[in-house]
Protein backbone atom coordinates (compact mmCIF):
# COMPACT_ATOMS: atom_id res chain seq x y z
CA UNK A 1 0.00 0.00 0.00
CA UNK A 2 1.27 3.67 -1.48
CA UNK A 3 0.95 6.66 1.06
CA UNK A 4 -0.39 9.50 0.18
CA UNK A 5 2.53 11.02 -0.39
CA UNK A 6 3.48 8.60 -2.63
CA UNK A 7 0.60 9.38 -4.60
CA UNK A 8 0.88 12.79 -4.67
CA UNK A 9 4.11 12.61 -5.95
CA UNK A 10 3.62 10.26 -8.71
CA UNK A 11 0.67 12.39 -10.01
CA UNK A 12 2.87 14.55 -11.94
CA UNK A 13 3.63 11.35 -13.78
CA UNK A 14 0.68 10.14 -14.61
CA UNK A 15 -0.04 13.45 -16.00
CA UNK A 16 2.80 13.16 -18.31
CA UNK A 17 2.05 9.88 -19.51
CA UNK A 18 -1.24 11.05 -20.28
CA UNK A 19 0.42 14.55 -22.50
CA UNK A 20 2.41 11.90 -24.41
CA UNK A 21 -0.56 9.73 -25.45
CA UNK A 22 -2.37 12.01 -26.55
CA UNK A 23 0.75 13.18 -28.40
CA UNK A 24 1.25 9.94 -29.18
CA UNK A 25 -2.41 9.13 -30.53
CA UNK A 26 -2.41 12.71 -32.10
CA UNK A 27 0.81 12.00 -34.48
CA UNK A 28 -0.29 8.31 -35.10
CA UNK A 29 -3.63 9.20 -36.58
CA UNK A 30 -3.97 13.00 -37.43
CA UNK A 31 -2.60 15.36 -40.43
CA UNK A 32 0.91 16.25 -39.84
CA UNK A 33 1.21 19.96 -39.62
CA UNK A 34 3.91 22.82 -38.89
CA UNK A 35 5.14 25.37 -36.40
CA UNK A 36 4.73 29.01 -38.21
CA UNK A 37 1.39 30.63 -38.91
CA UNK A 38 2.35 30.37 -42.63
CA UNK A 39 4.46 27.42 -43.24
CA UNK A 40 5.60 26.16 -46.51
CA UNK A 41 3.42 24.22 -48.81
CA UNK A 42 4.51 21.57 -51.23
CA UNK A 43 2.82 23.26 -54.36
CA UNK A 44 4.58 26.50 -52.61
CA UNK A 45 7.82 25.27 -52.66
CA UNK A 46 7.68 23.88 -56.46
CA UNK A 47 6.24 26.95 -57.36
CA UNK A 48 9.25 28.69 -56.31
CA UNK A 49 11.80 26.08 -57.72
CA UNK A 50 10.42 26.83 -61.01
CA UNK A 51 10.81 30.77 -60.69
CA UNK A 52 14.43 30.41 -58.85
CA UNK A 53 16.22 26.99 -58.75
CA UNK A 54 19.58 27.70 -60.12
CA UNK A 55 19.66 23.95 -62.13
CA UNK A 56 16.59 24.69 -64.13
CA UNK A 57 17.33 28.21 -64.81
CA UNK A 58 20.83 26.99 -65.93
CA UNK A 59 18.91 24.87 -68.42
CA UNK A 60 16.78 26.96 -69.18
CA UNK A 61 19.86 29.47 -70.34
CA UNK A 62 21.45 26.42 -72.94
CA UNK A 63 18.31 26.55 -75.28
CA UNK A 64 19.28 30.26 -76.53
CA UNK A 65 22.92 28.70 -77.88
CA UNK A 66 20.49 26.08 -79.57
CA UNK A 67 18.14 27.85 -81.17
CA UNK A 68 20.96 30.50 -82.45
CA UNK A 69 22.51 27.25 -83.99
CA UNK A 70 19.56 26.34 -85.58
CA UNK A 71 18.73 29.99 -86.92
CA UNK A 72 22.02 29.62 -89.02
CA UNK A 73 21.31 26.79 -90.66
CA UNK A 74 18.10 27.97 -91.84
CA UNK A 75 19.57 30.24 -94.24
CA UNK A 76 19.51 29.84 -98.31
CA UNK A 77 23.70 28.86 -98.19
CA UNK A 78 25.98 28.07 -95.17
CA UNK A 79 29.03 30.65 -96.92
CA UNK A 80 28.43 34.10 -96.90
CA UNK A 81 29.37 35.75 -100.07
CA UNK A 82 32.70 37.43 -100.00
CA UNK A 83 32.86 41.05 -102.16
CA UNK A 84 36.24 42.19 -102.91
CA UNK A 85 37.78 45.99 -104.07
CA UNK A 86 41.06 47.25 -105.45
CA UNK A 87 42.42 50.61 -106.58
CA UNK A 88 45.41 51.51 -108.04
CA UNK A 89 47.01 54.78 -108.70
CA UNK A 90 49.35 54.33 -111.52
CA UNK A 91 52.32 56.97 -113.18
CA UNK A 92 53.78 56.27 -116.60
CA UNK A 93 54.31 57.93 -119.93
CA UNK A 94 53.02 56.43 -123.22
CA UNK A 95 55.35 56.46 -126.50
CA UNK A 96 54.60 59.83 -127.62
CA UNK A 97 52.91 61.02 -125.16
CA UNK A 98 54.01 63.31 -121.56
CA UNK A 99 54.23 61.75 -118.19
CA UNK A 100 50.70 60.41 -117.00
CA UNK A 101 48.91 59.41 -113.80
CA UNK A 102 46.06 57.39 -114.14
CA UNK A 103 43.99 55.16 -111.62
CA UNK A 104 43.04 51.49 -112.09
CA UNK A 105 40.24 49.63 -110.23
CA UNK A 106 38.49 46.22 -109.46
CA UNK A 107 35.92 44.69 -108.08
CA UNK A 108 34.54 41.22 -107.61
CA UNK A 109 31.78 38.76 -106.08
CA UNK A 110 32.73 35.29 -105.03
CA UNK A 111 30.33 32.69 -103.33
CA UNK A 112 31.56 29.15 -102.15
CA UNK A 113 29.09 26.31 -102.58
CA UNK A 114 28.95 22.83 -101.09
CA UNK A 115 28.42 20.12 -103.30
CA UNK A 116 27.84 17.18 -101.04
CA UNK A 117 24.42 17.77 -98.88
CA UNK A 118 26.51 19.39 -95.78
CA UNK A 119 23.73 21.65 -95.42
CA UNK A 120 20.83 19.61 -95.16
CA UNK A 121 22.48 17.15 -92.68
CA UNK A 122 23.81 20.72 -90.83
CA UNK A 123 19.94 21.52 -90.26
CA UNK A 124 19.37 18.27 -89.16
CA UNK A 125 21.56 18.05 -86.75
CA UNK A 126 20.78 21.54 -85.52
CA UNK A 127 17.45 20.39 -85.53
CA UNK A 128 17.40 16.92 -83.09
CA UNK A 129 19.91 19.65 -81.06
CA UNK A 130 16.99 21.86 -79.88
CA UNK A 131 14.29 18.75 -79.31
CA UNK A 132 17.22 16.78 -77.42
CA UNK A 133 17.60 20.32 -75.21
CA UNK A 134 13.99 20.82 -75.19
CA UNK A 135 14.01 17.18 -73.37
CA UNK A 136 16.34 17.63 -70.98
CA UNK A 137 14.57 20.55 -70.02
CA UNK A 138 11.63 18.19 -69.30
CA UNK A 139 13.59 15.82 -67.82
CA UNK A 140 15.32 18.70 -65.65
CA UNK A 141 12.06 19.91 -64.44
CA UNK A 142 11.01 16.99 -63.32
CA UNK A 143 14.28 15.77 -61.27
CA UNK A 144 13.81 19.53 -59.68
CA UNK A 145 10.28 18.67 -58.62
CA UNK A 146 11.96 15.10 -57.09
CA UNK A 147 14.60 16.99 -55.48
CA UNK A 148 11.95 19.84 -53.99
CA UNK A 149 9.72 16.97 -52.47
CA UNK A 150 12.46 15.12 -50.97
CA UNK A 151 14.18 18.11 -48.96
CA UNK A 152 10.66 19.16 -48.24
CA UNK A 153 10.06 15.77 -47.12
CA UNK A 154 13.45 15.44 -44.91
CA UNK A 155 12.11 18.98 -43.52
CA UNK A 156 9.11 17.55 -42.20
CA UNK A 157 10.42 14.13 -40.68
CA UNK A 158 12.43 16.09 -38.64
CA UNK A 159 9.69 18.83 -37.19
CA UNK A 160 7.96 15.81 -36.93
CA UNK A 161 10.82 14.30 -34.50
CA UNK A 162 11.19 16.61 -32.84
CA UNK A 163 7.88 17.27 -31.82
CA UNK A 164 8.15 13.26 -30.28
CA UNK A 165 11.02 14.40 -28.63
CA UNK A 166 10.13 17.37 -27.28
CA UNK A 167 6.60 15.19 -25.57
CA UNK A 168 9.25 12.96 -24.38
CA UNK A 169 11.37 15.36 -22.77
CA UNK A 170 8.40 16.75 -21.30
CA UNK A 171 7.78 13.36 -19.64
CA UNK A 172 11.19 12.56 -18.65
CA UNK A 173 11.42 16.34 -16.83
CA UNK A 174 8.56 15.57 -14.84
CA UNK A 175 9.77 12.25 -13.98
CA UNK A 176 12.55 13.54 -12.64
CA UNK A 177 11.08 16.30 -10.66
CA UNK A 178 9.00 13.66 -9.04
CA UNK A 179 11.21 11.34 -8.03
CA UNK A 180 13.61 14.23 -6.65
CA UNK A 181 10.68 14.87 -4.37
CA UNK A 182 10.58 11.28 -3.13
CA UNK A 183 14.30 11.34 -2.87
CA UNK A 184 14.02 14.34 -0.85
CA UNK A 185 10.97 12.48 1.35
CA UNK A 186 13.24 9.72 1.52
CA UNK A 187 11.38 7.46 -0.35
CA UNK A 188 13.55 6.64 -2.95
CA UNK A 189 17.64 6.21 -3.55
CA UNK A 190 20.05 8.24 -4.91
CA UNK A 191 19.98 6.18 -7.60
CA UNK A 192 16.85 6.70 -8.57
CA UNK A 193 17.23 10.90 -8.90
CA UNK A 194 20.66 10.32 -10.54
CA UNK A 195 18.80 8.22 -13.46
CA UNK A 196 16.05 10.60 -13.78
CA UNK A 197 18.75 13.75 -14.15
CA UNK A 198 20.52 11.21 -16.99
CA UNK A 199 17.39 10.37 -18.95
CA UNK A 200 16.46 13.90 -18.35
CA UNK A 201 19.61 15.48 -20.15
CA UNK A 202 20.18 12.43 -22.72
CA UNK A 203 16.75 14.02 -23.79
CA UNK A 204 17.71 17.52 -23.99
CA UNK A 205 21.28 16.88 -25.76
CA UNK A 206 18.48 14.20 -28.12
CA UNK A 207 16.58 17.29 -29.12
CA UNK A 208 19.31 19.43 -29.67
CA UNK A 209 20.78 17.43 -32.12
CA UNK A 210 17.80 17.18 -34.02
CA UNK A 211 17.25 21.08 -34.29
CA UNK A 212 20.58 21.05 -35.67
CA UNK A 213 19.94 18.38 -38.40
CA UNK A 214 16.55 20.65 -38.94
CA UNK A 215 18.37 24.22 -39.18
CA UNK A 216 20.90 21.88 -41.86
CA UNK A 217 17.60 20.62 -44.04
CA UNK A 218 16.01 23.64 -44.25
CA UNK A 219 18.88 25.58 -44.85
CA UNK A 220 19.44 23.37 -47.57
CA UNK A 221 15.64 23.87 -48.98
CA UNK A 222 16.47 27.33 -48.22
CA UNK A 223 19.23 27.18 -51.08
CA UNK A 224 17.18 25.06 -53.69
CA UNK A 225 14.68 27.71 -53.79
CA UNK A 226 16.84 30.46 -53.59
CA UNK A 227 14.80 32.45 -50.85
CA UNK A 228 16.87 35.24 -48.89
CA UNK A 229 19.71 34.24 -46.68
CA UNK A 230 18.08 34.63 -43.62
CA UNK A 231 15.17 32.83 -44.15
CA UNK A 232 14.69 28.95 -43.05
CA UNK A 233 11.54 27.86 -43.91
CA UNK A 234 8.94 25.76 -41.89
CA UNK A 235 6.99 23.35 -43.74
CA UNK A 236 3.37 21.65 -43.62
CA UNK A 237 1.51 18.78 -44.79
CA UNK A 238 1.32 14.84 -44.98
CA UNK A 239 4.21 12.71 -44.62
CA UNK A 240 2.77 9.48 -45.66
CA UNK A 241 2.49 9.46 -49.35
CA UNK A 242 -0.62 9.08 -51.32
CA UNK A 243 -2.12 6.05 -52.30
CA UNK A 244 -0.84 4.71 -55.50
CA UNK A 245 -3.10 4.68 -58.54
CA UNK A 246 -0.28 2.90 -61.44
CA UNK A 247 0.81 -0.35 -61.21
CA UNK A 248 4.37 -1.69 -62.19
CA UNK A 249 3.50 -2.05 -65.84
CA UNK A 250 1.92 1.05 -66.14
CA UNK A 251 5.70 2.68 -64.55
CA UNK A 252 7.57 0.68 -67.02
CA UNK A 253 5.49 1.88 -69.76
CA UNK A 254 5.89 5.37 -68.88
CA UNK A 255 9.37 4.91 -67.91
CA UNK A 256 10.04 4.07 -71.79
CA UNK A 257 8.82 7.71 -72.85
CA UNK A 258 10.93 9.68 -70.15
CA UNK A 259 12.07 12.37 -71.34
CA UNK A 260 15.80 11.32 -70.34
CA UNK A 261 15.38 8.20 -73.23
CA UNK A 262 14.07 10.84 -75.80
CA UNK A 263 17.25 13.30 -75.31
CA UNK A 264 19.38 10.39 -75.80
CA UNK A 265 17.66 9.71 -78.59
CA UNK A 266 17.51 12.99 -80.48
CA UNK A 267 21.18 13.24 -79.54
CA UNK A 268 22.24 10.15 -81.05
CA UNK A 269 20.39 11.25 -84.30
CA UNK A 270 21.77 14.79 -83.95
CA UNK A 271 25.37 12.63 -83.86
CA UNK A 272 24.06 10.87 -86.91
CA UNK A 273 23.87 14.02 -88.84
CA UNK A 274 27.13 15.34 -87.88
CA UNK A 275 28.77 12.40 -89.03
CA UNK A 276 27.40 12.78 -92.14
CA UNK A 277 28.01 15.84 -92.54
CA UNK A 278 31.58 15.57 -92.07
CA UNK A 279 32.07 12.55 -94.16
CA UNK A 280 30.58 15.61 -96.74
CA UNK A 281 33.01 17.70 -96.01
CA UNK A 282 35.25 15.35 -97.24
CA UNK A 283 34.11 16.47 -100.85
CA UNK A 284 35.77 20.37 -101.78
CA UNK A 285 33.60 23.17 -101.56
CA UNK A 286 33.19 25.18 -104.97
CA UNK A 287 34.20 28.61 -105.12
CA UNK A 288 32.57 31.32 -108.16
CA UNK A 289 33.50 34.58 -108.78
CA UNK A 290 33.00 37.38 -110.99
CA UNK A 291 34.92 40.33 -111.23
CA UNK A 292 34.74 43.80 -113.38
CA UNK A 293 37.14 46.58 -113.60
CA UNK A 294 38.99 49.19 -115.82
CA UNK A 295 42.95 49.06 -116.33
CA UNK A 296 45.50 51.14 -118.77
CA UNK A 297 46.29 54.42 -119.39
CA UNK A 298 43.77 57.79 -120.33
CA UNK A 299 43.93 56.90 -124.10
CA UNK A 300 44.41 53.19 -124.12
CA UNK A 301 41.31 52.38 -121.03
CA UNK A 302 40.42 48.41 -120.92
CA UNK A 303 37.78 47.53 -119.41
CA UNK A 304 37.23 44.41 -118.03
CA UNK A 305 35.11 41.68 -116.89
CA UNK A 306 36.08 38.01 -115.42
CA UNK A 307 34.61 34.50 -114.26
CA UNK A 308 36.65 32.52 -112.11
CA UNK A 309 36.10 28.97 -110.56
CA UNK A 310 38.60 27.47 -107.88
CA UNK A 311 38.37 24.00 -105.97
CA UNK A 312 40.41 22.69 -103.79
CA UNK A 313 42.49 19.17 -104.67
CA UNK A 314 42.14 16.56 -101.71
CA UNK A 315 45.12 15.35 -102.19
CA UNK A 316 46.64 15.74 -98.93
CA UNK A 317 43.85 16.03 -96.32
CA UNK A 318 40.53 14.64 -96.16
CA UNK A 319 39.06 15.34 -92.94
CA UNK A 320 39.87 12.31 -91.28
CA UNK A 321 40.16 14.00 -87.95
CA UNK A 322 36.47 15.75 -88.53
CA UNK A 323 35.40 11.76 -89.20
CA UNK A 324 37.02 10.49 -86.30
CA UNK A 325 35.82 12.84 -83.84
CA UNK A 326 31.94 12.19 -85.09
CA UNK A 327 31.91 8.74 -85.12
CA UNK A 328 33.23 8.60 -81.53
CA UNK A 329 30.24 11.04 -80.42
CA UNK A 330 28.19 8.55 -82.30
CA UNK A 331 29.51 5.60 -80.64
CA UNK A 332 29.52 7.18 -77.27
CA UNK A 333 25.94 8.59 -77.89
CA UNK A 334 24.52 5.22 -79.06
CA UNK A 335 26.15 3.73 -75.39
CA UNK A 336 24.68 6.15 -73.26
CA UNK A 337 21.18 5.28 -74.98
CA UNK A 338 21.53 1.71 -74.82
CA UNK A 339 22.54 1.75 -70.97
CA UNK A 340 19.65 4.10 -70.07
CA UNK A 341 17.55 1.82 -71.84
CA UNK A 342 18.13 -1.08 -69.59
CA UNK A 343 19.05 1.11 -66.32
CA UNK A 344 16.00 3.01 -66.34
CA UNK A 345 13.76 -0.09 -66.18
CA UNK A 346 15.56 -2.29 -63.68
CA UNK A 347 15.93 0.95 -61.45
CA UNK A 348 11.85 1.46 -61.49
CA UNK A 349 11.56 -2.49 -60.51
CA UNK A 350 13.99 -2.27 -58.08
CA UNK A 351 12.26 0.83 -56.36
CA UNK A 352 9.12 -0.90 -56.80
CA UNK A 353 10.27 -3.47 -54.60
CA UNK A 354 11.31 -0.81 -52.29
CA UNK A 355 8.50 0.81 -51.98
CA UNK A 356 6.20 -2.32 -51.42
CA UNK A 357 8.00 -3.66 -48.63
CA UNK A 358 8.13 0.03 -46.60
CA UNK A 359 4.24 0.39 -47.22
CA UNK A 360 4.46 -3.44 -45.79
CA UNK A 361 6.69 -2.42 -42.57
CA UNK A 362 4.56 0.64 -42.33
CA UNK A 363 1.53 -0.79 -42.32
CA UNK A 364 2.83 -3.07 -39.46
CA UNK A 365 4.28 -0.61 -37.48
CA UNK A 366 0.79 1.12 -37.79
CA UNK A 367 -1.49 -2.05 -36.74
CA UNK A 368 0.88 -3.73 -34.26
CA UNK A 369 3.43 -1.75 -32.87
CA UNK A 370 1.04 1.54 -32.13
CA UNK A 371 -1.31 -0.54 -30.24
CA UNK A 372 1.62 -2.35 -28.35
CA UNK A 373 3.21 0.40 -27.12
CA UNK A 374 -0.24 2.26 -25.97
CA UNK A 375 -0.59 -0.86 -23.50
CA UNK A 376 2.40 -0.96 -22.43
CA UNK A 377 2.53 2.72 -21.56
CA UNK A 378 -0.84 2.42 -19.70
CA UNK A 379 0.36 -0.32 -18.06
CA UNK A 380 3.91 0.92 -17.03
CA UNK A 381 1.79 3.92 -15.71
CA UNK A 382 -0.49 1.78 -13.56
CA UNK A 383 2.63 -0.80 -12.17
CA UNK A 384 4.65 2.72 -11.28
CA UNK A 385 1.53 4.17 -9.26
CA UNK A 386 1.11 0.82 -7.87
CA UNK A 387 4.78 0.55 -6.64
CA UNK A 388 5.18 -2.75 -8.66
CA UNK A 389 8.29 -1.31 -11.04
CA UNK A 390 10.92 0.78 -10.31
CA UNK A 391 12.07 3.99 -12.50
CA UNK A 392 14.21 1.80 -14.35
CA UNK A 393 11.50 -0.36 -15.75
CA UNK A 394 9.60 2.87 -16.39
CA UNK A 395 13.02 4.52 -18.31
CA UNK A 396 13.04 1.35 -20.58
CA UNK A 397 9.41 1.59 -20.97
CA UNK A 398 9.37 4.97 -22.17
CA UNK A 399 12.91 4.75 -24.26
CA UNK A 400 10.69 1.75 -26.18
CA UNK A 401 7.56 4.49 -26.41
CA UNK A 402 9.74 6.83 -28.35
CA UNK A 403 11.46 4.29 -30.72
CA UNK A 404 8.44 2.88 -31.69
CA UNK A 405 7.28 6.28 -32.35
CA UNK A 406 11.03 7.10 -34.34
CA UNK A 407 10.69 4.38 -36.01
CA UNK A 408 6.97 5.43 -37.41
CA UNK A 409 8.20 8.33 -38.02
CA UNK A 410 11.16 7.05 -40.02
CA UNK A 411 9.30 4.62 -41.65
CA UNK A 412 6.58 6.87 -43.08
CA UNK A 413 9.84 9.03 -44.00
CA UNK A 414 11.65 6.18 -46.14
CA UNK A 415 8.01 5.42 -47.50
CA UNK A 416 7.59 8.85 -49.23
CA UNK A 417 11.13 9.52 -50.05
CA UNK A 418 11.34 5.83 -51.34
CA UNK A 419 8.01 6.53 -53.57
CA UNK A 420 8.98 9.69 -54.69
CA UNK A 421 12.21 8.61 -56.13
CA UNK A 422 9.97 5.93 -57.82
CA UNK A 423 7.87 8.27 -59.85
CA UNK A 424 11.00 10.13 -60.96
CA UNK A 425 12.72 7.17 -62.38
CA UNK A 426 9.48 6.34 -64.49
CA UNK A 427 8.46 9.78 -65.24
CA UNK A 428 5.15 9.20 -63.35
CA UNK A 429 2.75 11.01 -64.18
CA UNK A 430 3.27 10.19 -67.99
CA UNK A 431 2.36 14.15 -68.93
CA UNK A 432 2.96 16.90 -66.90
CA UNK A 433 5.28 17.43 -63.44
CA UNK A 434 2.15 17.63 -60.74
CA UNK A 435 1.08 14.31 -59.22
Amino acid sequence: MLSCSSLAAARPLGHAFALLAGAWLVLAGAPEVSYAATPLTLDEAWRLAEAANPTLRTAQANQAAAEGQRADTRGLLWNNPQLSAETLRREGRQPGFSQERWREWNAGLSQTFEIAGQQGHRREAADQDLAALQAVLQETHRRVRADIEQRFVRVLALQLRIATEEVALQLVEDAATAVLKRVAAGEDSRLDGNLALVEAERGRNQLAALREQLTEVRAELASALQLAPESLPEVAGELMPSAANYTLDQLLATALGRPQLQALERREAAAASRLGLERASAYPDITVGVTAGREGATEAREKLIGVSLSVPLPLFRRNATGIGKATTELTQAQIERQVAGRDIPAQVRALWLNVESLRARVKRLEANVLASLDQNQQLSTKSYRAGEIGLLQLIVVNRQVLDGRRDLIDARSELRLATVALQAAAGWPAAGGAR
